[in-house]
């Protein structure tokens, strides 16, 4: 029988948070810096650096992690 992405994604998800942000750590940890990562699109390029110029001219508010959670879930639950 083969493990996909689902199934790990699923049993990750039962895990304690704390047991679920060692695995991120472990996961980070694992990839290979050295190894080609896929390349950005010139598009995304120039997106990154509107956005990072906007917020360094103080011209954005940024949203805590907390925040954009909540959000995130409170539109999870309302889809049902």
């Amino acid at each position: 029988m083969s493990t996909t992405l689902a199934d790990v994604l699923a049993a990750a998800a039962t895990l304690p948070v704390a047991d679920q942000l060692a695995l991120i750590d472990h996961l980070l940890e694992g990839i290979d810096e050295t190894e080609s990562l896929p390349e950005l699109s010139e598009a995304w390029k120039t997106e990154i650096a509107r956005r990072s110029a906007e917020y360094d001219a103080g011209g954005v508010t940024t949203v805590s992690w907390q925040e954009i959670r909540e959000r995130w879930r409170a539109t999870r639950n309302a889809d049902g």
